[in-house]
């Protein structure tokens, strides 16, 4: 243990990202044939861009020649060809994911304009649902969501929440509470889910909604994407921000910057050059954040945040389906906690009442055969007015309130200082929830951004920053919670404040609480309480070797390193020795690298398996296609063929219905060659017979024509 209220001398430095010099379009007056290739590759990216030509050079030469000197334009191209030129941007591309706890999204920069992407169902959003079918499939989004109701014990969804938690956490009680599938406990101590007969750690289901993403934005780019900005809720402490990193490790994805949800939507925001002092509410679908920035000349500078990591729409869903159990239960005398079909078909009634109920002042809820009983099948049939469901959940909206005024006063403006407020996530829809927005801030909050794809879209500038392919733009962040390490007394005693600028580096002395004592051990906190055991442990570590000395000579250096992840590091030196120790936070929970390198492989093993999967459905619908025609084609020509082609088309169409009915591609695949084969002898035969049945037909009429037009001589005079 340390001893605290010794050696308190503190050496602080904030280290400040640099501001990113980018080129945009560049000058090219001095540039000599033969010179600059990359600058003129450049040049020829921005005509194409400028002309929305294709790929191909020729068209760059071609559109560009009325505007700028065709020698000039035919020396851009062949820079540009000699590096691969592509119509879309470069290689090396850093998208911007929001991996939300109901919906995930994926944008990517198209030259200085964030892009949403659609997925592969036509989508902006997908659902953050994966689910694990009885014959092992895994599925992702909104195939996943579908089937929920039919599945719902191997369905997960709102696992985010999970994220960075242990077993023992209040919330993670509160949640397994809350949903169908199994939450258990890891060997770790952490909370992790079970489905299809396995455990799954929150990082990798995590993992498996951002492969989503990932295939996304490569099936929209037509090239392999491995860099990534992935946002995460303003208030994650340390072990929820190194257990969303990991998550894009097992997805495959190099993650270029961890960026606040609600810092991430200024950026959207303010990329048309807006300035003022902003707040931005971002109630989403588990967390609940609120900041207040300063944009000034691209300088987005976080002044404050504050929030709940366990308040979202998911506690509304949940708010209305325990009400509409207990109205059933007063009805019918069935209590539907038990069902968990029931309570998911419940749940998605809830959700889907919820949403309506934003734009109508009532909505019906139907669910015929809900249950059963002796007397035979029951259905639940309720009317909810707009009023009664903001009194349901109006204790959940009186909790965004309080945040709202510490990050006011953290920042150290009142609310007539704000300029604008920004709406972020699907529950800022809610009109009671923009009631209380104005009630806070004393204005109407600012209706031109899309909640739902703002973060994707500030997150995907953030990495056209870190690229170098945005420029003038520079993004000061801060550490959501203070951090520090435990004292003698069990005192939490903070070394970096929070609302602190990040990145940011701060050290101070201690020394040792008892006589001779040779090692000190190091417990690193997260938190706004005094007492250490009232905060966040985010992890312990040990500085040993310490020359044996009276208490309170040694002179221990602690050092707090905040990274502009918001990951943390920690280091404690022994100034007499010169002996050190430092680590990377990880809390006694969190993942092992081991564990991280194993889930990377299974990813890539199911990666192959979706792969395989999607290969066999293709096979099959040929398949399906090829029976068809076919047999349309033998029932058509049966009478006319002969019946060893019968029997071999019969007997191919026969072998590929049951390939069919196999998990077997190469089987599948040779049956439908087979198949075409024998189809093609279909063909033969009816040519075959065309063409002999075609020259005797000719044969005699030839014969008949010749008999008719044949006038014997001395006939004449008598016609």
């Amino acid at each position: 243990m340390l001893a605290a209220r010794l050696y308190r001398s503190s050496a602080s430095r904030a280290y400040q990202p640099s501001l990113s010099v980018v080129g945009g379009w560049r000058g090219f007056r001095n540039l000599s044939v033969g010179e600059g290739k990359e600058e003129m590759a450049s040049i020829a990216e921005g005509v194409v861009r400028k002309f929305g030509i294709g790929r191909h050079m020729q068209g760059v030469e071609n559109a560009s020649a009325n505007c700028l000197a065709s020698s000039f334009i035919r020396h851009c191209c062949a820079a540009a060809g000699a590096r691969g030129y592509s119509s879309k941007a470069g290689g090396s591309d850093v998208i911007g994911i929001d991996l939300g706890t109901t919906n995930s999204c994926v944008s990517v920069m198209e030259g200085k304009m964030p892009r949403v992407i659609e997925n592969a169902e036509g989508a902006r959003t997908t659902p953050s649902v994966v689910a694990f079918t009885p014959k092992g499939e895994r599925l992702v989004g909104m195939p996943a969501k579908r089937q929920a109701v039919t599945n719902p014990t191997n369905t997960l969804f709102g696992t985010k929440r999970l994220i960075g938690r242990r077993f023992d956490d209040a919330h993670t009680q509160k949640e397994m509470k809350m949903v169908p599938y199994k939450i258990v406990r890891a060997s770790n101590g952490d909370a992790w889910v079970e489905a299809g007969g396995q455990n799954y750690s929150p990082s990798q289901v995590g993992a498996f909604v951002l492969g989503k993403m990932k295939e996304t934005a490569e099936a929209y780019l037509g090239r392999a994407v491995s860099k990534a900005v992935i946002t995460v809720p303003a208030y994650f402490n340390d072990a929820q921000r190194q257990a969303t990193k990991d998550a894009g490790r097992i997805a495959g994805l190099e993650v270029s910057r961890i960026i606040n949800e609600p810092t991430a939507a200024s950026l959207s925001y303010g990329m048309d050059k807006k300035e003022g002092l902003i707040a931005v509410f971002d109630l989403g679908g588990g967390t609940f954040d609120v900041s207040i920035l300063e944009i000034s000349g691209g300088v987005f500078e976080v002044k404050a945040t504050n929030g709940d990591t366990f308040l979202g729409g998911e506690d509304f869903d949940n708010c209305l389906l325990n009400y509409l159990v207990e109205e059933f239960k007063k009805e019918q005398g069935i209590d539907l906690k038990g069902d968990r079909l029931a309570l998911q078909r419940l749940r998605e009634a809830s959700e889907k009442a919820k949403i309506e109920l934003s734009s109508t002042p009532q909505t019906d809820i139907n669910l015929p055969f809900i249950t059963a009983d002796a007397s035979g099948a029951k259905h639940l049939n309720f009317s909810l007015t707009r009023s009664k469901y903001e009194a349901l959940v109006g204790q959940l909206l009186d909790r965004t309130k309080q945040p709202c005024k510490d990050c006011l006063k953290d920042a150290g403006v009142s609310a007539k200082d704000i300029d604008e407020v920004i709406l972020v996530g699907g529950m800022t829809r809610m009109p009671r929830v923009q009631e209380i927005v104005s009630s806070i801030f004393g204005k109407d909050p600012c209706k031109g951004v899309n909640p739902d794809e703002a973060v994707a879209m500030g997150a995907a500038i953030q990495g056209g920053v870190l690229r170098g392919d945005v420029k003038d733009i520079l993004l000061l962040d801060v550490t959501p919670l203070s951090l520090g390490i435990e004292t003698l007394g069990g005192v939490f005693t903070r070394l970096i404040h929070r609302n602190t600028t990040i990145p940011t580096k701060k050290s101070q002395v201690f020394s040792t609480a008892a006589d001779g004592q040779t090692q000190v051990g190091i417990k690193v906190l997260q938190g706004e309480r005094e007492m250490a055991a009232d905060n966040k442990l985010l992890g312990q570590f040990d500085l040993v070797g310490i020359p044996p000395a009276p208490r309170g000579v040694p002179q221990i250096e602690v050092g707090f390193d905040i990274d502009a992840n918001g990951i943390v590091n920690v280091s404690a030196k022994d100034k007499a020795t010169g002996k050190e120790q430092a680590i990377t936070i990880q809390s006694s929970g969190g993942l092992s690298e081991a564990e991280i390198n194993k889930m990377v492989q299974e990813a890539e093993q199911y990666a192959q398996k979706d792969k395989e999967r999607k290969e066999l459905i293709e096979a099959r619908n040929v398949a399906d296609t090829l029976i068809y025609s076919t047999e349309r084609s033998l029932n058509e020509h049966k009478d006319n063929l002969p019946q060893d082609v019968v029997d071999n088309v019969t007997k191919a169409i026969s072998e590929l219905k049951s390939a069919m009915e196999r998990d077997e591609l190469e089987r599948l695949q040779a049956a439908i060659d087979a198949t075409r084969a024998s189809s093609l002898q279909i063909g033969e035969a009816l040519n075959k017979r065309a063409g002999g049945s075609g020259s005797g037909s000719a044969g005699s009429a030839g014969d008949k024509a010749a008999e008719a037009e044949y006038e014997e001589p001395g006939k004449e005079s008598s016609k």
